[in-house]
């Protein structure tokens, strides 16, 4: 049987710098990604791909700030599902044209997804995650009234909306997913760590102003597949523990209860590394399966153990004799 891996692509990965940030820039920055990915499935792998879309969403809310005058302004439940749909089709066109240059005869699908929350998440309690544009403190506080926003000051710079980011619980299109994978296609889904949505007490669905982790929820993805692999593709080759210090150390591999002892001390920064190591902790201890992070271009190497961060399951650690 083949192979099933989730690969979470993040979406400052379509972007290389601020001075390549346009349309065709994400595309090509999407292609090179590509390519790397296709070499995988022709090693045997049948792929879903996920992606971040925080830089996407921020540039259609700023969009839809300025237009505000003439045009209603887009909720951000939208604006994910819209990134989502934008983002596949990147994938899905870099993926042909990548398939027809080797021969292949594949074909990838996008599913624009929906992923179930809790409408009782502490999250909601305390928003965190700043969207859209910087604004003066009148103007935050008057959207704040009449909106209910939430808003806080950001390290001087202005003031911002902030929104909560509550846990996945489930993938509404995951037998879709499930579906369209086995049947041979590459699928992308659950981009931005898909459409946060929650049920009423009828079991309707509501969209909610929220964002939700890509790496956790590419994780429950992977768990929700029986997948062998999640691999998460990011800026660096490898994790590092002390990083950014004297004693930084490569990590080349470790077991899921090492890397929760060194969540534990700290070793992984929050909005970088911590909630990649996290998913993957979450997803070898549920599934048994292998967990690596790396950069695109070291993709195949990662899958052959000679690069990246690889995490295995391991052993938990027994309690110490009484006495």
């Amino acid at each position: 049987m083949p192979k099933k891996a989730v690969i979470a692509i993040g979406g400052n990965s379509l972007i290389r710098d601020s001075a390549h940030r346009t349309i065709p820039d994400q595309y090509a920055a999407a292609a090179e990604t590509c390519k790397h990915i296709v070499d995988m499935i022709e090693e045997g792998w049948d792929v879903v791909v996920t992606s971040g879309n925080g830089p996407q969403v921020g540039f259609m809310l700023r969009r839809s700030e300025l237009a505000a005058h003439e045009l209603h302004e887009v909720p951000l439940d939208y604006c994910g599902a819209d990134t989502q749909g934008a983002i596949g089709y990147m994938i899905q066109r870099a993926m042909y044209n990548e398939f027809r240059r080797r021969g292949m005869d594949r074909l990838a699908a996008s599913i624009v997804t929906q992923v179930l929350v809790d409408r009782d998440d502490p999250a909601f309690e305390d928003p965190t995650k700043p969207v859209g544009s910087f604004m003066d403190e009148e103007t935050a506080r008057r959207r704040e009234r009449e909106e209910g926003w939430v808003v806080r000051e950001d390290a001087g710079r202005g003031w911002r909306r902030v929104v909560p980011s509550p846990a996945p619980r489930r993938i509404i299109e995951l037998p879709v997913i499930r579906t369209l994978l086995d049947e041979g296609f590459i699928v992308y889904a659950v981009g931005g760590g898909g459409i946060p949505v929650v049920e009423d007490e009828r079991g309707q669905l509501e969209g909610v102003a929220a964002v939700i982790d890509k790496d956790r929820a590419s994780s429950l993805l992977a768990k929700g597949l029986g997948a062998d692999l999640l691999l998460i593709s990011t800026a660096v080759e490898q994790a590092y523990l002390n990083y950014g210090t004297p004693e930084q150390t490569p990590v080349r591999q470790m077991d899921h209860v090492e890397a929760q002892r060194y969540i534990e001390e700290g070793h992984f920064a929050p909005g970088s590394m911590l909630p990649k190591i996290e998913a993957c902790v979450d997803f070898v201890r549920h599934t048994g399966g292998i967990a690596i992070i790396t950069d695109p271009p070291n993709i195949t190497r990662a899958l052959h153990g000679e690069a990246g961060t690889r995490i295995v399951r391991g052993h938990p650690v027994p309690p110490p004799p009484p006495g």
